[in-house]
């Protein structure tokens, strides 16, 4: 059965509407990092587990792997600036005029983002061109606001 033209993975998986987060950390000066991240999915509930997966060639992948803890920012629908810088290079002054909060652990909450997850890190395995973080909750939380999502390439608060 013929449903279209030939895809790549990266044309796949662009058809495949997903949420936005911003992974934060400290380093071992205290000074935040993070990037845009929308490899990140629930893995468990009891215990409570998540996963994101770090390109290696991120400038904070090496930083991110060898951390303790995270947090996982969802951001919400006016939040594509912050989606951008948080993806783009250089990663020094991501955080210059971002509004955000230490969690339980220590590390970036953004503020006014959808839902936040604190997490300690479990596991850290490697997939292909990315690492695998596996992260156990330790605390989180929600708000109202409606999400940001990226579907074909490009940040939008509604799909279409």
């Amino acid at each position: 059965m013929a449903i279209g033209k030939s895809a790549s993975l990266r044309d796949v998986m662009s058809s495949y509407p997903t949420g936005v987060t911003v992974v934060t950390g400290l380093d071992d000066g205290g000074e935040p990092y993070g990037l845009t991240v929308n490899s990140f999915t629930s893995l468990s509930l009891d215990p409570p587990l998540v996963l994101v997966c770090i390109g290696r060639a991120s400038s904070s992948h090496d930083r991110l792997v060898a951390a303790p803890n995270f947090t996982i920012n969802v951001l919400s629908a006016d939040q594509g600036d912050i989606a951008t810088r948080f993806s783009t290079r250089p990663s020094e002054g991501r955080f210059d005029s971002v509004r955000w909060s230490p969690s339980a652990l220590g590390t970036p909450v953004i503020e006014e983002g959808v839902a936040w997850l604190d997490c300690s890190v479990q596991e850290v395995l490697s997939g292909g061109d990315h690492s695998i973080i596996f992260g156990k909750v330790e605390g989180a939380a929600t708000s109202d606001r409606a999400p940001l999502m990226f579907y074909r390439g490009r940040l939008s608060s509604t799909l279409g």
